[in-house]
């Protein structure tokens, strides 16, 4: 029987979204399994660009659909940012006049370089799912990226329709205009659509914790904004302690209970589905399946180790590893500079971006500590003021309205009233954010050149995006000013690629997933010429001596997961322990960087 009352009677189209590292992928996988399991023929889509649905199901992704061994009726497909963005180029270029000069073209390939056409691109392969081009299949099963990058994924088409209903003429970011209009009536379709409670359902999927669950109210709210109204809410690894007067399972059975009770009235109102916290990774498809299966002692689920070698593994695992202290102490010695805290969302990292910044503050430090997550977790997670910290955030919306004004400011003046208007309908177009949010970041690594900046980043894909923004910026200066300036032109690439100038400390979770997709970013960054300076292993319970048989078995993992960090990912990794109370506040995040080093 099937855990999850939702697949009683689906929609068409299933979204499932959340706060990074809340299960995702899990749950939306083990869904499109179960519907395919009842011989529907379904499609399951990753609009994440930092996926891990191939190493979940053991397939190699693509841009089109891959049917999944030994689940009859299911493929799947992952838009692929970057293929999206090669494909879309090619459309817009077949669409251009025959008779067009070689500058006209090149000036149009100039146009689509940028992160902005990476976005739309993959916007555009969504709409096409959306508005037709999935006709042969029952369901649409959406893994999305975390919230934020979704939040904006979604309101893509009412952004675009809204855009295009008003503009009739001129070029976009995208370049020329009428390659746009031509898509007009599928982005209205995909918002129809959208909007539509008998075709499409969103999923807000959350853990028992008060972060995961503030994020899925604020995320119901803002969709509710968007037309979005047919939601669910889906609480994943609920648990409840087996061995009496064990403290630690005792404190976290605590913890999530006293997080649902404090949730949200609008939250509390959705339909919900309880998952149980399991003692296996949800990797392949015996775990899949289990993981919706009401029976707790599914067979595929691992035996249990026994406690006594969870016990004897566990503190030689943590005992090899130093404390956030220790990371702290390191990049203190530089005296100024970037820190970038990345990895999956859901990790952690805007604690551990938190506590870095107070414990350099802590040890003589001036530090600025901002954030580009869309999210913003920040201010709850500090939650005072110390002198010397500086917080704040890059804000979408501010920093758009800000860059409209600079540039409407710097052109107007040799522009008669047709082209100011023109110029100021361009910049309504959904790209400049993007545009505008890029500039704000090149500030502040420029300002790491005298002082502390500490950077917490959004999850994954959408930082590979921002990263994508700022090769093609340096790509496109190095054309415009390289040979006049040779070996004096600084780009924020070239910064980023400085180890003297910037550190970037990658987070993760003791678990096979988070340490899968945070060796894929130590991959893709390596690629960039970025080398991280560190790994963090955040809520480690390797020490905590739980007799619990199901942390106990989860614990065996842990071990397994920091010996592959230890001996292949990372010489230099760091361990933070699983902690009763969140470091919320300035006082526990201090805590953090001065403990005593093992």
């Amino acid at each position: 029987m099937n855990a999850l009352q939702l697949l009683q009677h689906p929609t068409r189209h299933l979204f499932f979204t959340g706060k990074g590292g809340v299960g995702k992928t899990s749950l939306s996988t083990a869904s499109a399994i179960a519907l395919a399991d009842r011989r529907r023929k379904v499609l399951l889509v990753s609009t994440d660009a930092a996926s891990n649905l191939d190493e979940m199901l053991g397939i190699t992704l693509a841009n089109t659909p891959v049917p999944v061994p030994g689940v009859p009726g299911l493929s799947v497909l992952n838009i692929d940012p970057d293929n999206a963005a090669q494909s879309y180029r090619a459309r817009v270029l077949a669409q251009m006049d025959p008779a067009s000069t070689e500058a006209e073209r090149s000036q149009v390939q100039e146009q689509l370089s940028g992160a902005c056409t990476t976005e739309i691109a993959a916007f555009d392969e969504f709409a096409n799912l959306l508005s037709g081009d999935a006709a042969g299949y029952d369901h649409l099963v959406f893994d999305t990226a975390p919230t934020g990058h979704t939040l904006r994924l979604l309101s893509l088409p009412k952004a675009w329709t809204g855009f295009l209903a008003d503009n009739d003429r001129g070029a976009s970011c995208l370049g020329p205009h009428s390659g746009l209009k031509m898509q007009e009536a599928r982005f209205a379709q995909a918002l129809q659509t959208l909007s539509d409670p008998a075709q499409t359902t969103v999923v807000l999927v959350t853990r028992p914790d008060v972060g995961a669950i503030a994020e899925a109210a604020r995320t119901s709210l803002e969709l509710n904004e968007l037309g979005l109204h047919n939601q669910r809410l889906a609480i994943n690894g609920v648990f409840h302690a087996s061995a009496p007067g064990d403290e630690v399972a005792t404190a976290f059975e605590a913890l999530g209970a006293q997080a649902l009770a404090a949730m949200p009235a609008h939250l509390q109102a959705l339909p919900q589905d309880h998952i149980a916290l399991r003692a296996f990774d949800t990797v392949g498809l015996p775990a899949l399946r289990a993981l919706l299966s009401n029976d707790e002692t599914a067979p595929s689920a691992p035996a249990s180790p026994p406690a006594s070698s969870a016990s004897h593994a566990a503190p030689q695992a943590a005992h090899s590893e130093h404390t956030l202290a220790a990371l702290t102490d390191a990049l203190a010695a530089s005296g100024r500079g970037l820190i970038m805290v990345m990895g999956k969302g859901g990790v952690g990292k805007t604690t551990i971006a938190a506590a870095i910044a107070a414990g350099l503050v802590q040890r003589g430090h001036s530090v600025h500590l901002s954030t580009t997550d869309p999210a913003d977790h920040l201010q709850v997670t500090v939650d005072g003021n110390l002198p010397g910290l500086k917080v704040d955030r890059i804000d979408p919306k501010a920093e758009t309205e800000k860059y409209i004004t600079k540039v409407m400011a710097a052109k107007s003046p040799g522009l008669d009233a047709e082209g100011i208007a023109l110029l100021r309908e361009d910049l309504q177009s959904p790209c400049t954010e993007e545009v505008a949010v890029f500039h704000a970041f090149s500030r502040i690594v420029s300002e790491a050149r005298s002082a502390f900046v500490v950077l917490d980043t959004a999850p994954t894909g959408h930082s590979l995006l921002l990263m994508d923004a700022t090769g093609a910026y340096h790509r496109q200066m190095l054309r415009e000013y390289g040979d006049a300036n040779p070996g004096r032109l600084v780009t924020p690439l070239m910064r980023l690629q400085d180890p003297q100038h910037t550190k970037i400390v990658l987070v993760t979770l003791p678990e096979v997933t988070p340490v899968s997709q945070a060796a894929a970013l130590q991959d893709d960054l390596r690629r960039a010429k970025m080398e991280p300076y560190a790994w963090v292993i955040n809520k480690s319970m390797s020490a905590a001596g739980t007799q619990d048989p199901l942390l106990a078995a989860r614990l065996a993992g842990e071990v397994k997961q920091m010996d592959r960090i230890a001996h292949g990912l990372s010489q230099h990794s760091y361990v933070v322990p699983w902690m009763a109370d969140r470091p919320v506040g300035l006082a526990a995040l201090g805590a953090l960087t001065t403990l005593s080093k093992e």
